[in-house]
């Protein structure tokens, strides 16, 4: 039984395989396209004559629907390769291949083979039937190659529509003579062999999987041209250099990490490049980056503080610098020097001193006071004796 994606069932009817994401078929969700023309009128004079096929595991090439048959978008049809008939479903038709054919570099000329007609019930069941021999012969190989001792990986097997001749996909680090391995699996499976080897990511994307991000992989729904990814693009989004946290799961650099990094590479024109700044302080050093705040923190040595500057502060500094100008701080450019007469400290310090002379003034003014009045008496106590002595001498004898 085939999936809803990738066509009807042996019935024709449209039927999923019931699996719940773990397709047996290999087609669920498989490089699925949205037809964003098929609700517009074309023009039937220009119509463009070449439809897209999509085969096991999202793989994907190009007929020429020469007898103009009228293809819905998901119908199995019968098409012409080197060595026989295949069987597949249209993916795209119309504008929409012309634009793809354009972007993928392919030509519209006679090496583009033709559809023959659609698939009929006899050949979906001729179909079902062969596809059965994928997982069996998968599993036969690998002994063989482990047998013969092969560094090789073999991925999987997709088998023609005419039984007649299956493909092998595998990968491997170095060249593999493979020779005599063909002719064991052509004598024992009594096909015609052809040898395909394929990258860890085309290996990643047939397999297929869930990423880091709960999503099913990229490569295996939607990516079909790997760009290479280094390890740049982690160090312009300032990302940890980890190579579990950056490797996917064909263990190379995620090919996510290029979404973002033309946004990145735009915000980074307007930051300085430079590690460390030099002020009277002391060295700042760079601690982290914020590129989208345009935002740079600095820490002095044998500090924990890290300081936040904005961008185009630092960018001064550091052309302070070339000129041979060193600021004072981060922030300051020279430390201002302010006159403390006029501060309110010193004022409430004035107040106090000439409280504490007055008081001393009057201090020394009342002990002058003391001092007359003790002269006084004293000159009373005199003057009084002298009296007294006085009355003394002038009294009569009795």
């Amino acid at each position: 039984m085939s999936c809803s994606s990738c066509g009807v069932s042996t019935e024709g009817e449209v039927a999923g395989c019931n699996n719940n994401g773990g397709c047996s078929t290999g087609g669920c969700n498989k490089m699925n396209v949205f037809d964003w023309l098929s609700n517009m009128d074309m023009p039937a004079v220009d119509t463009f004559d070449i439809v897209e096929v999509r085969f096991k595991n999202g793989r994907k090439e190009f007929f020429r629907n020469t007898d103009n048959i009228d293809f819905v978008t998901g119908d199995a049809v019968i098409v012409d390769v080197p060595s026989g008939h295949h069987l597949g479903y249209v993916s795209m038709q119309g504008e929409l291949v012309r634009l793809q054919m354009q972007k993928k570099k392919i030509a519209n000329n006679d090496e583009i083979k033709k559809v023959y007609r659609k698939a009929t019930l006899k050949d979906l069941e001729k179909y079902d039937s062969v596809r059965k021999r994928d997982m069996p012969t998968m599993f036969r190989t690998r002994q063989i190659i482990q047998d013969q001792k092969l560094s090789m990986k073999l991925t999987d097997v997709e088998f023609q529509a005419d039984n007649t001749k299956a493909t092998f996909y595998y990968s491997a680090e170095d060249r593999v003579d493979f020779r005599e391995l063909i002719k064991v699996l052509a004598s024992e499976f009594k096909i015609r062999v052809e040898m395909k080897q394929i990258s860890l990511r085309q290996e990643a994307g047939r397999l297929g999987g869930i990423g880091s991000c709960g999503r099913e992989l990229c490569c295996s729904t939607w990516l079909n041209e790997f760009k290479s990814v280094s390890t740049s693009a982690a160090r312009y989004q300032n990302l940890s250099l980890n190579p579990g946290k950056l490797s996917g799961q064909c263990g190379r650099l995620k090919c996510c990490l290029n979404y973002e990094l033309e946004t990145y590479m735009e915000a980074l024109e307007d930051i300085p490049e430079v590690t460390k700044l030099k002020t009277k302080v002391g060295d700042a050093k760079l601690q982290k980056t914020d590129i989208f705040r345009k935002i740079m923190w600095f820490g002095y040595d044998g500090e924990n503080t890290w300081h936040s500057i904005d961008a185009l502060r630092v960018a001064e500094i550091k052309e302070m610098n070339e000129k041979g100008v060193i600021p004072e701080t981060l922030t300051l450019d020279e430390l201002e020097i302010k006159d403390l007469s006029d501060v309110g400290i010193n004022r409430d310090l004035e107040k106090m001193d000439k409280k504490f002379k007055q008081k001393d003034k009057g201090q020394n003014q009342g002990g002058q006071k003391g001092n007359l009045n003790s002269k006084n008496k004293n000159r009373s106590n005199k003057n009084r004796n002298r009296n007294n002595r006085k009355n003394k001498n002038n009294r009569p004898e009795k």
